[in-house]
């Protein structure tokens, strides 16, 4: 491999590492900073970028072995999965399809039948917030299916990918 593959492989592994971290990290500030709850799908679209960050983050420590490009390829399919789960949810948003039909809580407290009562109905037919028209969901969406695609790209581009 040259080195211009090389630092390209790099690239993609820090690409597989830094979306679904900075993903997570921007949707627990709105979360806990403004205050926009999520709903059960919103938690779907997160358990992948969680699977993604531990599988790049453990790619990265082996970079340029077969067992690295192996988990960077697999950190790029969760970062996909995601992308297509915020598809799912934004069509429900946008009220292409049916979603889910039960809503979801995110406390119990000391007394689980009152904070089920008293607990905001969090829907995930209803974006929480919107930029130009288009959900979290969405945005999720466009930017993990394409750095996905980016990483996969990338690692092809490089013959055998980093460094067989």
């Amino acid at each position: 491999m040259t080195k211009l593959e090389d630092i390209s492989a790099d690239k993609a592994y820090l690409v597989a590492l830094a979306v679904p971290a900075g993903l997570i990290l921007a949707v627990y500030v709105a979360q806990y900073g403004f205050g926009l709850a999520p709903c059960e799908m919103c938690w779907w679209q997160r358990y992948p970028h969680f699977a993604a960050i531990a599988l790049a983050a453990s790619a990265l420590a082996m970079r340029r072995t077969r067992m690295g490009e192996a988990l960077v390829r697999l950190a790029a399919l969760a970062i996909a999965i995601s992308g297509l789960i915020g598809a799912f949810h934004a069509g429900v948003e946008y009220g292409w399809w049916q979603g889910l039909t039960a809503c979801s809580s995110t406390t119990l407290g000391n007394d689980p039948l009152a904070s089920i009562m008293n607990a905001p109905l969090i829907r995930c037919d209803t974006p929480a917030w919107t930029l130009f028209g288009v959900s979290l969901a969405g945005f999720n969406f466009v930017i993990s299916v394409a750095s996905a695609t980016l990483v996969l790209v990338v690692l092809g581009r490089g013959g055998k990918g980093s460094g067989r």
